[in-house]
């Protein structure tokens, strides 16, 4: 992992980063990055654990509120150091580069794999209703068990997650017009598909009966989930909990916002496209999930969102409105949603390891573009792990039955994503004292008030996650500290 002697895009007739990306395309990869599966499975466990419809919503409005207040502050940092990278530059610039670098650590290591190997998953299970040889338990490779809990195997829906994979990043390797032409096709797609969703549910699907039960008692708590032995949303403080523990879905549905920066030495006029697309694209995607919501609620009535069937909402609510072949069609929507995301976020992700690359804290190779001038080596890698992280099962030895990864990966995502979230919004206060006289071309909406907001915000929800959902949310921790060891490992091959 020694730094190159050279930069490789600084050599003479090497290849460097093109400014390729305008302000549409910005748009539709933060658009893309943040709509994938989350917002027509989510929804369940989130009614299960808040209780009512009324607080569904809020939690949902909650998550709106931080994610659009994270992206009107972040903005400031994307406009003033518009590279490649994106947040590692940002806590690299903010606080030291052993921050940048648990960041983008942590990033390769499951925040970005791990969001890529679950959204794929997801793609595959919605595969499966439209084509049912596809499913997790026809196997190729049986459950291997490697401890109490987990075991490795490999089905045809683990072969359709891995596909995904495979054919985003060779797509994205073949140079940046392929990439965001894929991405600008499949996000106009999944817009016009969840537009037609909300159109449909407040339309076809009004039902007054479900609009009676819902809206007339919107607050009342029924069928409950227990966050913890005797803590639930029937008391308020268990309310509070439960708002905040649903945020590990609804945050993890409206996550990925900022990967447009990590492109950002291939953005266009950057210091003022950044904030633009950070906030507009955030906004948008905030209230149409809102809005969907708000559908499934005039469609079904809340117990059927809590019990929908494998915690497919959006499915249940088409089926019933289209009964036989309703299921199908939103099948079909959610697989280009899905696929959408993945491109977007296989796009993003080898930036940060590209400017990694640079610094000498990634493998060498990592800092090199190839013919297309974009990142194929930090593609190829992101990929191996992506793959890896779609083999392992979850085991419950008292049912005996195999699940996937997908719950523990959303929680370790979240969980990590977010400290580093409160450390990027917390430089933007360190930066206005320590480069007071910084280019600026943006300045955060609502300063000091809206980043301190997010900062209290998402602390309370990951102090939450840590209390009442230690078994995924400390191991995201976990990940980060085992950092510390290979950043002193690469300091000193940079060194030597």
């Amino acid at each position: 992992m020694a730094k190159p002697e050279a930069v490789p895009t600084d050599s003479p007739g090497a290849p460097s980063l093109v400014r390729g990306l305008g302000l549409f395309d910005s748009i539709m990869i933060v658009v893309g990055a943040m709509i994938g599966s989350g917002i027509f499975i989510v929804p369940a466990e989130m009614a299960r654990n808040v209780g009512s419809p009324g607080w569904l919503l809020v939690a949902w409005a909650f998550a709106g509120v931080l994610t659009v207040a994270a992206a009107l502050s972040y903005g400031e940092l994307a406009s003033m150091m518009p590279e490649a990278g994106g947040m590692y530059i940002f806590l690299r610039e903010a606080y030291s580069p052993i921050a940048g670098f648990l960041y983008g650590w942590t990033l390769f290591t499951v925040i970005q794999t791990g969001t890529i190997a679950a959204v794929s998953v997801a793609f595959a299970r919605f595969f499966g209703l439209i084509w049912p040889v596809i499913s997790e338990n026809n196997y190729l490779i049986e459950p291997i068990r490697v401890s109490q809990g987990y075991a490795v195997s490999l089905s045809t829906a683990q072969i359709t997650a891995i596909t995904v994979i495979l054919i985003s990043t060779w797509t994205n390797s073949r140079g940046l017009n392929y990439g965001k032409f894929i991405q600008n096709l499949f996000t106009s797609a999944k817009l016009l598909a969840l537009f037609a969703l909300i159109v449909l549910g407040f339309t076809v699907g009004w039902n007054p009966a479900a609009v009676h039960a819902n809206f007339g008692d919107v607050w009342t708590p029924r069928g409950v989930s227990p966050i913890a032995a005797s803590l639930s949303a029937a008391s308020t403080f268990g309310l509070i909990v439960a708002i905040c523990v649903s945020q590990s879905g609804s945050l993890f549905s409206a996550d990925s916002w900022h990967n447009i920066t990590f492109a950002g030495g291939e953005v266009r006029d950057p210091r003022r496209t950044l904030p633009v697309a950070l906030g507009f694209g955030s906004a948008l995607v905030i209230l149409l999930y809102l809005l969907a919501n708000a559908a499934y609620l005039v469609v079904l009535p809340f117990e059927a969102i809590q019990n929908a069937p494998a915690d497919r909402v959006a499915t249940a609510m088409m089926a019933a409105m289209f009964p036989g072949w309703g299921s199908t069609l939103m099948a079909a929507a959610i697989m280009v949603s899905t696929f959408g995301c993945v491109n977007s976020l296989v796009l993003a992700g080898p930036r940060v390891y590209y400017a990694m690359g640079l610094d000498g804290l990634f493998f060498r190779k990592a800092a090199a573009l190839n013919h297309a001038k974009v990142p194929a080596w930090s593609l190829m890698i992101q990929c191996i792990w992506s793959v890896a992280l779609v083999l392992p099962r979850t085991f419950n030895s008292q049912s005996g039955q195999y699940g996937n990864l997908y719950s523990d990966l959303l929680d370790y995502v979240i969980s990590a994503a977010l400290g580093f979230y409160i450390l990027t919004i917390a430089g933007v206060f360190r930066l206005r004292a320590k480069r007071p006289h910084a280019e600026r071309l943006y300045r955060a909406f609502g300063y000091p008030v809206v980043p301190a907001l997010y900062i209290a915000g998402a602390a309370g929800v990951l102090l939450s996650l840590f209390v009442y959902r230690p078994a995924t949310t400390w191991p995201g921790l976990a990940i980060v500290l085992c950092g510390l060891p290979v950043y002193w490992f690469c300091k000193r091959q940079v060194a030597s």
